[in-house]
Parts: structure tokens; sequence; C-alpha cells
């Protein structure tokens, strides 16, 4: 094995600093055992909540903040603090009712004792600053259906919709929609992002941007456990910047993390037998947790692509549907991580997946659609340009194995996810890898995604897709309260998806996560995210 000097030198760094730091401030080295660390490889842009767009803002800001409602691990809204509401169907007005005892972080800003109560103006402020054109948060759309919001009085805090949206509370468990304090806020203006003041379980201590960052115990939290014992159990939490997923699992295999979350094809066979179980070499140390997780991996097929006219016809992108094995996908190169993406967008774990018979492995059906096309349009010669980062690409190049076998020519060009993204939002890629990781936890979110008036650069619509029954039912869905009755408007919606094939639904994921046995209290849940508040930590 070669050793990369230079890089061990930069761990011992890291390592010793974050010891130093837990030690000194805790004061007492036997307290270094509360301290829970992690890595964040995709780094850290801003720990102001109004710009929690991707995982590895939200897991810190988790920690931080609080919002009027929050998500548990089967994804039912329940109080953070907003302890109850009530909601009027009739008026679309949802009026909450604030706890008394909710205190933001210390600072010098906030009066004499350094801090103050939350109240209903500090959501007024915090709604506004979210829609603020000049705060450019990517998280405004969550207001867009909004048409008022109010302080009643110091503990009512009332919103009224422009029309009935049945999963608006699960958009206020957002975290863009968490409380800061205007004092604060307008004190640092832009560099809040790394001076944040919140009400969350743990207060922000020091960031040092892509090398460390420390979280201590917020002592005044408002949240208690079923026993009434105050929360976090933790004194702190570490985060450090390791730039790779290999890194990053030597870094857990030695002790010095406490958890890693997904699979890395940098380590998954290290880690995992090919059904998907821990292997008995880490049995004493690590303990594995998996469950749904509210994302969909698929193919998008540019719908309406001038470079390649076979992505305009349903029996070619029929064709492609038919011609692999999913579980296959499942069992060699995921590990048993997953479940096969047969039965169209929706995730398991939302109302609206309901297995659907969608596309099975079948070449024989798939090389006879595709003499269909052929006969139908003349095209003898049929290609096709996979587009995927290189963290899909053994999947990739299994896929091209087997579209190439019922006759498309397929190429893969391997991108930057960075490039990708520019890409397909001006449309100028023919299929490329593509995720959905639900916002909020609604059907909803995923079926946006094929509503024609949200094709790109509007919206999140990059196959361009369009069909205007689909679009009918969905507009039809969101006037709709009753859950069963929406499911019934999702399920049909799906089915329209199947039938035409804008996608090629690949799987539907796992969240999985590696803990070491001396954590208890982590959990998981179906969107993936960081909850350290009931954590415990035992001495090795």
């Amino acid at each position: 094995m070669r050793i990369n000097y230079s890089f061990l030198s930069f761990m011992i760094v890291i390592s010793l600093s974050f010891f130093n730091i837990s030690c000194k401030e805790s004061g007492n080295k036997n307290k270094d055992h509360l301290v829970f660390r992690y890595n964040e490889h995709q780094n850290i842009a801003s720990l102001d909540p109004a710009f929690a767009r991707n995982a590895s803002n939200i897991w810190a800001t988790n920690q931080l903040f609080n919002g009027l409602v929050q998500l548990d691990d089967s994804l039912n809204i329940q109080p953070d603090i907003a302890k109850r509401w009530e909601i009027n169907d009739s008026t679309r007005t949802y009026t909450f009712y604030l706890n008394t005892d909710v205190w933001f972080h210390k600072h010098k800003l906030l009066g004499k004792d350094s801090t103050r109560r939350v109240i209903a103006n500090d959501f007024v402020y915090s709604f506004d600053r979210l829609k603020d054109p000049s705060v450019a948060s990517p998280g405004s759309w969550v207001l867009q259906n909004v048409e008022n919001y109010y302080a009643v009085n110091d503990t009512v805090f009332e919103i009224q919709l422009k029309h009935s949206f049945p999963p608006f509370m699960g958009l206020l468990a957002m975290r863009y929609c968490s409380v800061v304090p205007k004092e604060v806020v307008e004190h640092y203006g832009n560099n809040f992002r790394s001076n944040p003041i919140g009400t969350g379980p743990f207060y922000f201590k020091l960031w040092e941007e892509n090398i460390k960052l420390v979280l201590r115990k917020n002592t005044a939290y408002f949240e208690t456990d079923k026993d009434g014992n105050p929360l976090p159990y933790l004194e702190a939490v570490a985060i450090t910047f390791l730039p790779d997923k290999q890194s990053e699992f030597l870094q857990f295999a030695q002790g010095k993390l406490d958890f890693i979350s997904g699979l890395d094809a940098s380590y998954k066979d290290e880690l995992l037998t090919s059904n998907g179980t821990l292997k008995p070499t880490y049995n004493n140390d690590v303990y594995m947790i998996k469950g749904p997780y509210l994302n969909t991996e698929f193919i998008a097929l540019q719908n309406k692509s001038d470079k390649n006219k076979a992505l305009q016809s349903p029996l070619f992108r029929k064709a492609l549907n038919y011609s692999f094995d999913r579980n296959a996908i499942i069992t060699y190169l995921r590990n048993g991580i997953g479940s096969v993406g047969t039965n169209g967008i929706i995730p398991k774990g939302l109302p609206g997946n309901d297995d659907i018979e969608g596309y099975s492995y079948n070449p024989e059906k798939a090389s006879q659609l595709l003499e269909e096309y052929k006969k139908e349009t003349g095209d003898q010669n049929p290609s096709l340009v996979l587009t995927t980062d290189s963290n899909y690409q053994d999947i990739f190049e299994y896929l091209q194995r087997e579209f190439e076998k019922i006759g498309i020519q397929t190429t893969i060009d391997v991108m930057p996810s960075s490039a990708i993204r520019q890409a397909r939002a001006d449309g100028s890629l023919d299929a490329f890898r593509s995720s959905w990781i639900a916002d909020y936890p609604d059907a909803e979110s995923y079926l946006s995604l094929f509503y024609s008036p949200n094709h790109t650069p509007s919206g999140p619509n990059y196959t361009f897709y369009q069909n205007k029954t689909y679009d009918s039912l969905y507009e039809y869905s969101n006037k709709l309260v009753d859950i069963s009755q929406r499911k019934k408007i999702y399920k049909q919606m799906d089915s329209i998806m199947i039938q035409d094939a804008p996608i090629v639904p690949l799987f539907y994921d796992e969240a999985v996560r590696f803990v070491r046995n001396t954590i208890s209290g982590l959990g998981i849940n179906p969107q993936n995210f960081l909850v350290l508040k009931y954590v415990k930590k035992e001495k090795k």
C-alpha cells in the first residue's frame, strides 16, 4: 500500500486540532467522549438557513435552528416552536400558537442578558427575509403560494394561502423556514452565513472553512426527551471536511469518526456483502441502519431532442426501459442497497407508490419495440449518448452493454456533476443520470418534475415532457385536501408517466448509515436528514 505522507500529515493536524478544541472548550477531558464527529466531504457553503439548499448545509443548520414545525422519522408533522396549530380549510388560514420558552442563542446584540425570547414577529421578519430579492434565497419558492402572514400577538402567528396546497405543512418543516433574530442578521448582513444565531440544540462556536466546524451544546434548549430530560445529550459536534469519501472511510475505520452516510464505490465492497449485510469483520465495532430514502434514481430522456429524434418516440423510450435487469444493478452494483425502479417516479414510502405495473426485464420485448420503431421511422441505426458523473459510471457501463445487445449504439460521456447540471438546464443532453430527493414529504414533489409549465429554465422539467391529461390531473390534485383522494390522482399520473416513458427509472434508493457501537439514538429518516439532539455517546 502506497502511503501519501503529505495527506497523512494533514490528517494528523486535523485530528490534533479537534482534540485540542474539544478538550479545551469542555474544560474537562472526561467530556471528550461526548463530542460527536462526522465528516462533510461536500463542504458547507453557508450556515444561514435561508441558503440550506443541499444536504451538507441542511445537516449543519439542522443543529442550529428551529422552525414552526418539524418532521419525525416517519415524516409526520410534529410541533417545534409552534406547540399547536389550527387549519381553516375554507379560508386557507393556518394559525400557529408559539411555545413561550424558546430563546435565541446568546449574542451581545440581543439585550442585557445576551438573549431574548422568540416571538411571532421574528417569524414575520424571517419570512420577509426569505422572500427578499436582495437576499436571493434559493428557498424563496417555499412561500410562493402564501398570500399573507402576520403576528396576531407575541405568541400567535398566522399564514393565509392564495389557494389550497395540501403539502404546505411539509414546506414549513424545511430548514428555509427557520426563525432568525433581526438584530443579529442585520448586523452581519451577508456574513450571517458564518455567524449564525438560532434556537437549536447546538450553538455555533468555530468555523475554519473547509477545515473544521465546531458546535456546542445549547444548555437553554427548550425540548426534552419523553422522560422530561433536557436535550441534547452531547456536549459538542465536530465536523471535518476531508474532500473524498475514501479518506472519510479510512478515518471512520480508525475510529476517528462516529458515523458515515451513504454507499460509495470506494468502500462498499469493504463494508458490505453482495446481499447488503455488514461484513463480519466490522460487527464488533460498527452497526448499520438503513431505511427508505425519498430519492429516485433515473435516466432523464430529452423528449424534444432536436439532436436525437429517436428520443421523441415512445417506442424507443419503452425499448430502453425493457432492455436491462434492474435486479442486477441492485445486487451486483449496489450491494443490495435500494429497490428496483419498476413502478414510476414516486419512491417507496410516499402515498402514490402503489406497485403500479411498470417495466420488468424483457429483452425480447425491447427488441420487438425497437424493430417497430425502425419500421415506423426508417431509422435503422438508432444511437444514444448517456451522460453521467464518475460515481455512476459502473451502472452506465452496464446499461451501455444491455442497450447495445438490442441494437442501440451507445456512447458514455462522463462529466462532472456541475457540468451536467448546466447542460441539462439548456436541454443539450440526450439522456443523463438524474435523481430527485424530495424537498418535502409529498409525491407532488416528484410529479411536479413532469408538469409542462415547469420545463427548464423556469422549473425542474428537464425532459421537456408534455401531456395535457397529466397536466390537468396535476392541477386538480393540488386542490384536494384529502390524502386518500390525492393518492388516487397521484397513481393515475404515475401510470401516465410509465406509459409515456419520458424517463428510465433505475432504483429507489435507501438511506444507509454506518455507525460506531458507542453511538445510540441516531436513527434514520426518509429524507436522510441528520438529527443529533437525541444522540448519546458512550466511552469506549
